[in-house]
């Protein structure tokens, strides 16, 4: 169980961002249904960050639900990230995910194979398999 690697688990289907995209299309992301709530910022093919749901919030909340307020159209992704974040590698372990997660300092993290994001882990993609342990 504790060698089970991480990519088992992850989550394959992801968004990402650049760090020149505007707001509004983190607001789309966020939008849709069963979100991890974290976005990987990706530029040149390379991870460079994290958006976190309140990263966003913090931003938007004079931007309402209409896609042409100001804070959307004229934010970048690259003034709200989290730059450097921690992630793991495809062949890390499921355990070694939850130390990181037990932290609470995340609530997700990307999954790289070599420089690639290539899926996302949250606490409660762990949790999970835990349970079912």
């Amino acid at each position: 169980m504790k060698s089970t690697p991480i990519s088992e688990i992850m989550t394959t289907k992801i968004d990402t961002v650049t760090p020149d995209q505007k707001l509004v299309d983190v607001k789309h992301i966020y939008e849709k249904e069963n979100f991890h709530h974290h976005i990987p910022v990706v530029e040149n093919g390379k991870l460079v960050g994290m958006v976190s749901l309140i990263d966003f919030m913090r931003k938007a909340d004079k931007g309402g639900l209409f896609d042409d307020a100001d804070v959307y159209q004229n934010t970048t992704v690259k003034e709200i990230m989290s730059g450097n974040p921690y992630f793991l590698y495809t062949e890390d372990t499921v355990s070694q995910g939850a130390e990181i997660l037990a932290k609470g300092e995340f609530h997700a993290l990307p999954v790289l194979k070599g420089e690639e994001v290539v899926g996302i882990v949250s606490t409660a993609d762990i949790i999970r398999f835990f349970l079912k342990k």
